[in-house]
């Protein structure tokens, strides 16, 4: 079975977007996604030699997670900017030491950062052991750091073995 589908989540991904793409749900157009959805992942295979394994539950709660974050944290950004006075923020560069190893994990982890309102991750060091994140408000980047690790990377490192 993994001959045919050698990465599952890409085929899925791609007859999804192709019967989105063509806006026409005939037994045509989900035949050809069903053949894209196969054939591309089969093609590409040999340049993907050591993925990671995904554990998809915990992604899937993982998910959930951010995109609550992301609602609340626009809240927080709006009050921020409409009762705050500039003087009062307290932007900070935070370095986050990572325990993450694969290059798919730190993606997501810095992804994640970076669509929160209010953080963006602007780097990842060269030897791949720190990310370097901007706060908009961080009066405190200790306590910072250890809520983002405990948020998002302690789940990441369930989800990607």
């Amino acid at each position: 079975m993994s001959r045919l589908l050698p990465h599952p989540g890409l085929s899925a991904l791609l007859v999804v977007m192709w019967m989105v793409m063509v806006g026409d749900f005939t037994f045509g157009t989900l035949f050809l996604a069903l053949v894209v959805g196969v054939l591309v992942p089969i093609f590409t295979a040999p340049w993907w030699p050591g993925r990671p394994r995904v554990r998809f539950r915990p992604a899937l709660a993982y998910a959930a997670i951010v995109l609550w974050d992301i609602l609340v944290a626009n809240f927080q950004v709006a009050a921020i900017i409409l009762f705050r006075r500039t003087h009062d923020l307290r932007p900070a560069w935070v370095t986050i030491p990572l325990e993450l190893t694969s290059a798919e994990a730190i993606t997501v982890f810095a992804g994640t950062i970076s669509l929160t309102p209010g953080t963006v991750s602007a780097d990842v060091s060269a030897c791949g052991k720190y990310l370097l994140v901007h706060a908009l408000h961080a009066p405190d980047p200790a306590s910072e750091v250890a809520k983002v690790k405990a948020r998002y990377e302690a789940r990441l490192k369930e989800i990607f073995l």
